[in-house]
């Protein structure tokens, strides 16, 4: 009888050890499913930083853009200004103002 109990004990024992071995096998799984996800997250969160690097950078670029789009205008105002053309005129082409007196107009309303 005491036989059988201590063969019972002695295949009881390897059971034991399978079982740990399985808790510590499926322990790790978990840690490396873990860590794989901790590691998409930060891949994920590298790519965004990387976006809105890229983004500010557009910004930056856009906000330029504008800048140099408005100093174009206010210089084409400045060059298409009646004055400054009539002075142009005057000092590079020698251009006068025609005299009232000596202007006729044909009325078109009439034939």
């Amino acid at each position: 009888m005491a036989v059988a109990v201590a063969r019972q004990r002695a295949s009881a024992r390897p059971r034991r050890r399978g079982a740990a071995r399985g808790r510590t096998a499926g322990g790790a799984l978990w840690i490396v499913l873990v860590g794989g996800l901790l590691a998409g997250v930060v891949a994920l969160n590298v790519a965004v930083l990387r976006l809105n690097l890229q983004f500010d950078q557009l910004a930056r670029e856009r906000d330029q853009i504008r800048a140099d789009s408005a100093q174009l205008a206010s210089e084409l105002a400045t060059r298409s200004a009646s004055a400054r053309t009539s002075s142009l005129a005057r000092k590079r082409l020698g251009y006068v103002r025609a005299d009232p007196a000596t202007t006729t107009y044909v009325d078109l309303a009439h034939p």
